[in-house]
């Protein structure tokens, strides 16, 4: 048998499951997962293998009108997702609006699509099926399968709904290999997710974590990174009273990283302003947006 691999993009609106569904079809957490929206800024890729096939998916950030030069970034990042795609997995919630304009643009992609309905766990299977017939008339080219990415629900029938779409093509990446992001860039990560754990408000949507430092010794390693905000009141909240606030957050963080390195770790978390960062295209290109 010919091996097969290619790209499949996982599209639709914040907080919709894209990142927890993708996590689910690799089997291991590398987008972090968040009630609140805009968790995912970057594209991040996850690589799956069987012995014949490769996908590599691609988690987007969520699909919005830009409020401000970061989230313009976002959307970019989307669209050339969706135009670097062998094809596209369009995720949506039971009960969502229908997105009319991205409806008709993907009714002009000429890639296959598989629309997901995610989150069925909240909805009833009367509720579904009608749902299900709707989205037939709108999209009459999509595959449509219901799912529960928080229950693994449907998940391996997804991946045997997507192998037939590749295209005969050698693996992209090594067969062992999980995602094409390094270490830095998780460690970034799950400190963010942190922060969006323990922050309310505009705080965590203010915030970009930046590794500065990272050495590995043979029984520990050393980690220093930096949390921009964009304003003095905002590093005030975020260190809170004594210290305590980024405490916790460097406790959590570090016990996660521990368990996603298998290693120890020596975590040292600074807080600095950055002013209005998410609009100032230098600051954007610095921390990987553009």
């Amino acid at each position: 048998m010919s091996h097969k691999a290619g790209f499949v993009s996982i599209i639709g609106k914040p907080n919709v499951g894209k990142s927890t569904l993708m996590n689910a079809l690799i089997g291991e957490k590398l987008s972090i997962t968040n009630p609140k929206a805009q968790t995912t800024r970057h594209r991040i890729l996850g690589i799956w293998n069987d012995n014949n096939h490769q996908i590599v998916f691609s988690d987007t950030p969520g699909i919005l009108d830009p409020a401000y030069k970061l989230q313009e970034n976002m959307m970019t990042a989307v669209e050339s997702s969706i135009k670097d795609s062998d094809a596209i997995l369009y995720l949506v919630e039971p009960a969502e609006p229908f997105n009319e304009t991205l409806i008709e643009q993907l009714a002009k992609v000429n890639r296959p699509i598989v629309l997901v309905i995610n989150k069925v766990d909240l909805s009833n299977q009367e509720d579904i099926e009608k749902r299900i017939d709707v989205w037939k008339e709108k999209l009459p080219a999509a595959e449509i399968l219901p799912t529960s990415a928080l229950h693994l629900f449907n998940t391996k029938e997804l991946l045997q709904l997507l192998t037939p779409h590749l295209p005969i093509h050698p693996p992209y990446y090594d067969k062992d290999e999980l995602t094409d992001r390094s270490v830095r860039f998780f460690v970034s990560e799950i400190i963010r997710e942190k922060i969006l754990k323990y922050y309310k408000k505009e705080i965590p949507y203010s915030v970009e974590v930046v590794v500065d430092d990272y050495k590995e010794d043979e029984k520990i390693d050393r980690i220093k990174a930096i949390i921009f905000v964009e304003r003095e009141s905002q590093k005030i909240i975020m260190i809170g009273q004594g210290g305590r606030a980024i405490k916790r957050v460097g406790t959590d963080a570090r016990q996660h990283i521990e368990n996603f390195i298998k290693k120890k770790v020596y975590l040292e978390l600074t807080v600095k302003v950055r002013k209005d960062w998410r609009s100032n295209d230098r600051d954007l290109k610095e921390f990987g947006y553009s």
